[in-house]
């Protein structure tokens, strides 16, 4: 049901969970552990397949926090009060309250969680290509700094995404990237297809981290995209023309 971090398995007052869509209770497209009030699923079905999440975690439902993403790089940081109320716009979370879960949703996405056990900080980034090149990953470094964590002592782990071998893009995707950065061009590797590349995501979300400085960062090295059984992908659901897609929760607690 869950993928762990070997890295932020090891950390005491730190509990995480990067969850697969097994142990739910949705049905049909979004069989079965549907986390996402932004699919058309069933919204009893998903407000269970949530409470089913965080009880893996020992945690009552209603600590689960998350937002709707949008692949951007706004940060919601909650600095020891309530989360905000009703629809919030954003692409990661931070915080120094415990017994509050962070969480993103994703399918083909990169899921990253992040904590820096000495200053009682943690973090939960989505990072599509879009935020990650736009630099939703400096911005949630940059708002855990903020409640006091230091990069030198936070612990990042990558979840499950698409992986560089599925993920195939043309010669202007490329492009965006390399226009910014010549080293980014290291991330794509020719396709069998004329002017298409393979992109490595979680490799390119890796570097970004590190060039924030922070220094322990682990990839679960688990490709969405051909494993239908265990994660959603929405890149899979338009190959296949289905209608819409399930999302799988990543979260990350203070004890």
């Amino acid at each position: 049901m869950i993928v762990s971090s070997s890295s932020l398995s090891n950390l005491d007052g730190v509990s995480h969970a990067f969850f697969t869509r097994l142990g739910g209770v949705s049905t049909g497209l979004y069989h079965s552990l549907n986390c996402s009030h932004g699919s058309h699923d069933e919204r009893e079905a998903v407000i269970e397949n949530r409470r089913r999440a965080m009880a893996r975690l020992d945690l009552p439902a209603n600590a689960l926090v998350t937002c709707y993403q949008v692949h951007g790089v706004d940060v919601i940081t909650i600095n020891g009060g309530n989360p905000p109320v009703g629809k919030v716009y954003a692409d990661a979370l931070v915080t120094n309250r415990r017994g509050m879960a962070l969480g993103v949703l994703t399918a083909d996405c990169a899921p990253i969680l992040l904590a820096d056990i000495n200053a009682g900080v943690i973090g939960a980034i989505h990072a599509g290509w879009r935020g990650a090149l736009a630099g939703v990953l400096e911005v949630g470094t940059k708002a855990m700094i903020g409640l006091g964590a230091h990069t030198e002592f936070i612990y990042a782990s990558i979840g499950p995404c698409i992986g560089a071998n599925s993920y195939e893009v043309g010669s202007e995707f490329a492009r965006r990237f390399i226009k910014k950065s010549l080293k980014f061009e290291t991330f794509f590797k020719p396709a069998l297809r004329s002017g298409h590349h393979f992109f490595d995501l979680s490799g390119y979300v890796e570097m970004r981290l590190a060039a924030c400085g922070v220094r322990a960062i682990d990839r679960c090295n688990e490709d969405t995209y051909p494993d239908a059984e265990r994660f959603f992908s929405f890149r899979r659901s338009q190959h296949s023309g289905e209608v819409d897609y399930g999302r799988t929760l990543s979260a990350v607690v203070l004890r």
